[in-house]
């Protein structure tokens, strides 16, 4: 027991949301041990989803120097799927976070992309084959593409 403990002062003051997740955190075991199948999923996306962004970026830039007729409904779509993409990359990264994983980048070779990373104190390294990651991307803006088409149907706008 602290000496605040009991003193209502203290009840009031604000606290950062990183700061209240280490307070309730504190009692919590430590999960000890090799890497998950869950958590390499979100090294994936954590890797993938600067990947879309690029290629985001560049339709954007290519739509913008086109004189395309629909060219602005395209911007909207292009801009409405790279705002998801940052929510899910921010959620992924907060998560890597909150579980004590970092990623490093580290080199391309033969089709493979690698990175290490360090999970609980186990450091390894993280590859993808190009083919994978093209074909993973492919799925994920199909994903997003579904989301805007059921907006558009519910009568949501972008």
């Amino acid at each position: 027991m602290s000496k605040l403990d009991g003193n209502e002062r203290w009840k009031s003051k604000m606290l950062l949301t990183d700061h209240q997740e280490q307070y309730e955190n504190r009692n919590k075991s430590r999960q000890t041990g090799r890497i998950m199948t869950e958590e390499l999923t979100l090294i994936r996306d954590a890797i993938m989803f600067p990947y879309m962004l690029t290629m985001c970026d560049k339709s954007l830039q290519d739509l913008r120097n086109s004189s395309h007729l629909f060219k602005q409904i395209f911007e909207q779509i292009v801009q409405f799927i790279m705002n998801c993409i940052t929510q899910d990359l921010t959620r992924v990264n907060r998560e890597l976070r909150q579980r004590n994983i970092k990623i490093y980048s580290d080199e391309m070779s033969d089709g493979v992309i690698y990175h290490r990373y360090v999970c609980r104190g186990y450091e390894d390294r993280f590859g993808i084959v190009r083919e994978v990651l093209r074909s993973e991307i492919s799925v994920r803006f199909t994903q997003y593409s579904a989301r805007i088409l059921s907006q558009l149907k519910s009568g949501q706008s972008i």
